[in-house]
């Protein structure tokens, strides 16, 4: 994907998020973050845009902690927060193409890296605030889902904090139907994941699970954000706009109970 790409979706899903958090009220619990209510989830995104732009607007070589969460609520918190997600996108639309700063992933670029980061750091907490709502999360963009799939795997979990370590070796393959993108993840009990993107079509080894659906679902599975779903024989037939799960249930129950990033 493009920064602008990255950009526009920062835009579209903070603004959604906010439409979100004010037709359910500050109140209302957060399904998919246990323990949540909408402010909490508005109070922690507007601390991580704030962040976020600060990193951006005033070049820093090395991590610096933002400021705490606000103590804001009702219509106040809601327009903070709306506040902070217009001043993150201004800056990223703003920053040079050169930008230097502290990054924690690899990417081409500095900018490239917090445009990314941001544009599934919110469009995640964005399905946090549809959970919320009787209808839930809404649909994810099968590319924006592809490339944060990606992200996810291969970068935020191939990080030696990630807690994901199974018993044993074991290998959990991620198949987007609608996209046509193929994950293969390695998992063991003494390394973080090792995931690597491979075609269709592409010999892989036999997987102990798979995880099989239209990408933004995927997308949301792996960051907790709906249920994997009953496990499926093998083979079976999947119904359109699903996710089935095949294999070991293990692998999945573990990824779910040990892959949380808020």
């Amino acid at each position: 994907m493009k920064i602008t790409e990255y950009i526009d979706a920062v835009e579209t899903a903070g603004s959604a998020l906010a439409e979100a958090a004010a037709t359910a009220g500050p109140d209302a619990e957060v399904p998919t973050c246990p323990g949540w209510r909408v402010r909490d989830l508005l109070r922690h995104t507007s601390m991580v845009h704030r962040w976020a732009t600060e990193t951006v607007v005033r070049p820093r070589a090395t991590y610096e902690p933002g400021a705490a969460e606000t103590e804001l609520d009702g219509e106040e918190l809601l327009a903070y927060y709306r506040e902070g997600h217009t001043g993150l996108v201004a800056a990223l639309r703003g920053a040079p193409e050169d930008l230097e700063c502290w990054t924690f992933l690899p990417a081409p670029s500095s900018l490239a890296f917090w445009a990314r980061r941001q544009a599934h750091e919110t469009t995640v907490h964005r399905a946090d605030a549809e959970s919320a709502l009787p209808g839930g999360p809404g649909p994810v963009d099968p590319a924006l889902a592809a490339d944060g799939i990606d992200e996810l795997l291969c970068l935020l979990h191939g990080r030696d904090t990630s807690r994901v370590r199974t018993a044993g070796p074991r290998i959990l393959r991620v198949r987007a139907t609608d996209t046509g993108d193929d994950w293969v993840v390695r998992l063991s009990a003494t390394e973080a994941p090792r995931a690597e993107r491979v075609g269709q079509r592409t010999a892989a080894p036999d997987a102990d699970t798979e995880l099989i659906g239209p990408a933004g679902l995927v997308y949301l599975t792996l960051w907790n954000r709906l249920p994997a779903g009953p496990l499926a024989t093998a083979g079976s037939a999947r119904p359109a706009g699903s996710v089935t799960l095949t294999g070991d249930a293990e692998v999945a129950r573990l990824w779910h109970e040990t892959s949380g990033i808020v």
